[in-house]
């Protein structure tokens, strides 16, 4: 069985690209629950963030789907909710492909953020673990997934536990106030801010702007109740969602972090907020994917839009006090695919020793229950020390054979041996 994750991040794809296969938790699901109209029955799960989107596939008995098949198909998936562009040949630049150990060394790596933006983020294991919980969901995972995923998350904790990768943690959220906000704004205090968005998102840079001497909170939300609980919990106000352009134009620092599939703020509606503010400086966090303002508004004077991208540089400063640790959690990443994988390929083989084990019991017990007719006198400890020496014998013969099979396939490479094992006692006709 083979494993295939086909995906953009990042590290290979700008936000423009990105922002057009990104999934919602109720698109990820129909993306799964459709995937075998067009496919094999494969186990699939579909991880999406603001940084990247990935696609997790088991091979069938067709193999594993071309790169640009999955593309395609996710475009036209993402295209029933927005319009996105249908022509694969833009993506495909961006799109990697890796197989086998790779893709799981891969995984392990994101569950663990030694793939994130920045290295030791928090968010990202429960954002994998929420991806594989919405494929159990769509029953798009099996034995093989659920073993996978189960052994990412279980490595991504012994990271935590191991290495000082996430020690004095650091978010996306932190950066931007930290690096940017109070670059522009020497204190929060008297500011007023405004949150578009009640998701982890807002309420972690809620966390940091509280944390810093923010005060004057407003929180506009298309969910009211998502809103009032953010509201409760920073001792904010919750505004109409359909006041915001109205919020804007007393607003200092705007924190955006909604699911919106396209701009909430468009450049001719900041135009119009833009006179009602004069000449005041406006800090915009832009880090929704795909972005809640458009991009244009940043070239306006007297505005500071920042996107994810932007905070890439902050990020590489950040991840550099890291580094060092980076060996001690690849080794565990490792270490840990591997035993995925000599896992994996030992699955065949051990179907094909338990049938030879029942088989050999079946012989044991006619044979054990032909001498016992045979001998009527035994006692019971004679009886038992009879069955044990069967049980000894057999388990002695098979003990090398088995042990080379099992080498094999965790080699990769038991197709031989089962073959010939198989034939020789007529497993194959069971």
């Amino acid at each position: 069985m083979g494993i295939c994750v086909v995906g953009l991040n990042y590290k290979s794809a700008l936000i423009e690209i990105r922002e057009q296969l990104a999934f919602s938790r109720e698109e990820i699901k129909s993306v799964l629950c459709n995937w075998s109209d067009y496919f094999a029955d494969n186990e699939v799960v579909l991880l999406s963030t603001c940084n990247r989107t990935e696609i997790y596939i088991s091979e069938s008995g067709d193999g594993l789907p071309d790169t640009g098949q999955v593309i395609g198909y996710l475009l036209k998936q993402k295209s029933a909710s927005q319009p996105v562009s249908r022509d694969v040949s833009l993506f495909l630049p961006h799109v990697f492909l890796l197989e086998g150990l790779s893709a799981v060394e891969h995984l392990f790596s994101v569950a663990s953020s030694l793939e994130s933006m920045l290295l030791g983020e928090a968010q990202i294991a429960t954002q994998v673990k929420s991806a594989y919980q919405i494929a159990l969901e769509a029953g798009t995972v099996g034995t093989a997934f659920n073993r996978l995923f189960q052994a990412a998350l279980k490595t991504a904790k012994q990271v935590t536990n191991e290495t000082d990768i996430h020690k004095h943690r650091v978010s996306l959220p932190s950066i931007a106030v930290v690096d940017f906000a109070l670059q522009i704004f020497e204190r929060l205090e008297d500011k007023k801010i405004l949150v578009f968005g009640a998701g982890e998102m807002g309420r972690e840079t809620l966390q940091y702007l509280c944390d810093y001497g923010a005060k004057n909170i407003t929180i506009a939300n298309r969910s009211i109740d998502k809103a009032e609980q953010l509201a409760v919990e920073f001792g904010g106000r919750v505004a109409d969602w359909g006041n915001r352009f109205d919020l804007m134009v007393n607003a200092d620092l705007i924190v955006a972090a909604t699911g919106a599939s396209d701009f909430v703020v468009t450049f001719s509606d900041f135009r119009k907020v833009e006179i009602r503010r004069g000449n005041r400086v406006l800090f915009v966090l832009d880090l929704a994917v795909p972005r809640d303002f458009d991009p244009l508004i940043g070239g306006l004077s007297n505005v500071y839009l920042y996107s994810i991208d932007d905070l890439q540089e902050a990020c590489a400063r950040n991840r550099a006090g890291r580094e060092r640790e980076v060996p001690k959690a690849n080794q565990i990443v490792l270490r840990n695919a591997q035993d995925f994988i000599r896992w994996l390929n030992g699955r065949p083989s051990g179907v094909v020793i338990q049938k030879l084990r029942e088989q050999l019991e079946g012989l044991k017990n006619k044979e054990i229950e032909r001498l016992f007719n045979k001998l009527s006198d035994l006692d019971e400890r004679e009886k038992s020390e009879i069955i044990y020496s069967f049980e000894r014998f057999i388990g002695k013969v098979l003990h090398l054979p088995l042990s080379s099979l099992r080498d094999e396939s965790q080699n990769g490479e038991p197709n031989k041996l089962l073959t010939a094992l198989a034939h020789l006692f007529r497993l194959d006709n069971d």
